[in-house]
């Protein structure tokens, strides 16, 4: 079970290529996420992914069942509350704080017009009124 902290641990570049597998296929072995992880870096070895797996479990990234012979290894924090974790430590430590800075500097010249077509309707879903009952088309209550 993972541990109760108030933030997710900061994981590594390396960590979490590791993270996007497992989340990508659930849970897994060492041997799973080797595999997979092969297509994206074909340099990486069976011995550095478990060594990596037994550190993510060390710091709270991932949780270990061993139960079986080969132990399964699944995200122990969800994959928005990570990203989200991660943006925050980003805007407060790149753009002082600043969500319009980052947005700012992301829309210059890293998104296609087809990604811009697409913020604009969730910019005008989130700004339109929520309907009774405080659902949004997320399904999410309105904070």
């Amino acid at each position: 079970m993972s541990r109760p902290t108030a933030r997710p641990p900061k994981p590594t570049a390396a960590e979490l290529d590791l993270l996007r597998v497992i989340w990508r296929q659930g849970p897994s072995t060492a041997r799973e996420v080797h595999q997979a992880l092969q297509a994206e870096r074909p340099d990486v070895q069976p011995a550095t992914v478990l060594r990596l797996l037994q550190v993510m479990h060390g710091k709270g990234l991932v949780v270990r069942d061993e139960s079986q012979r080969s132990h399964v290894y699944a995200a122990a924090h969800a994959r928005d509350a990570l990203q989200t974790n991660l943006l925050d430590e980003l805007i407060q430590k790149v753009f002082a704080g600043s969500g319009k800075a980052l947005v700012m500097a992301a829309l210059d010249g890293h998104v296609s017009e087809r990604e811009r077509d697409e913020i604009r309707r969730l910019l005008e879903d989130t700004e339109a009124p929520a309907p009774a009952g405080g659902d949004r088309k997320g399904g999410k209550p309105h904070a």
